[in-house]
């Protein structure tokens, strides 16, 4: 009885987590508008480890994402939804700024969720601890799909065929060249990876067999957050860009 209860339930340690994770891409992109927009420099935007925290933190949001495909009744509505807001973003963007976004995270977790909605049932041949497994060591291995190969960095490397970067239209694959910019960007490779990971991830989460203090709410506003990401993504920019309007110009 206990189980199945669980199995109704949002798992709230979750829904914080993906409150905070949301937070902190705000302000990432808040320190970036005043860096390449609005001319005021923020040293810390430039230090390495910004930037690994940076993507720790976008990681664990698409982890996330993929943890709670397992409590929608159509993922395929979900992703076409969320891809046509990405779209918006890509349309839209140019008018504030002198780029666009052509593969963000909303036109990522769009298509991650279409593919996860079309291939469930082949997926769930897989138990969720090999699934983890098999999708956690795919998202190390094509992780440097960016720098040209698959592989373990300083462990051992195969080098990829340079024309898949100059192709151009691959660049949702993770194949670029350096004539591709884009204000925001989170190829399929290795991202889908991730986002499949943590599908399995949700396997667990929606049986009930994770940790009890995973399932209650322990900051009511933080998981409030992280239940409405995708409106707080669409319209964080906008207010972002009208709030630093007003002060710097």
């Amino acid at each position: 009885m206990g189980t199945e209860i669980k199995r109704k339930e949002r798992v709230g340690l979750l829904d914080e987590l993906r409150g905070f994770a949301i937070i902190c891409m705000v302000v990432y992109h808040a320190l970036y508008d005043l860096n390449f927009i609005f001319g005021v420099k923020v040293p810390v935007f430039f230090d390495d480890w910004f930037d690994i925290v940076q993507s720790v933190f976008a990681g664990l949001f698409i982890f996330i994402s993929g943890t709670v495909c397992r409590y929608s009744r159509s993922n395929l509505k979900r992703g076409v939804l969320c891809f046509f807001f990405g779209m918006i973003l890509t349309f839209v963007t140019p008018f504030f700024n002198a780029y666009t976004i052509y593969f963000g995270i909303l036109h990522f977790l769009g298509i991650a969720m279409m593919i996860f909605g079309l291939c469930e049932k082949l997926l769930d041949y897989l138990p969720a601890t090999v699934g983890i497994i098999v999708f956690g060591i795919l998202f190390a291995m094509t992780y440097n799909v960016r720098n040209g190969f698959i592989g373990i960095g300083g462990l051992f490397e195969w080098e990829l065929w340079d024309k898949l970067y100059d192709v151009g239209v691959l660049f949702p694959f993770g194949f670029y060249n350096s004539t591709f910019v884009t204000l925001d960007y989170f190829p399929l490779l290795p991202w889908l990876f991730l986002f499949l990971a943590g599908s399995y991830f949700g396997v667990w989460a929606k049986n009930g067999s994770l940790p009890k203090f995973f399932y209650p709410v322990h900051i009511k506003w933080l998981a409030t957050v992280g239940r409405y990401t995708i409106w707080i993504y669409m319209l964080h920019q906008p207010i972002i860009y009208l709030i630093f309007s007003l002060i710097f110009r």
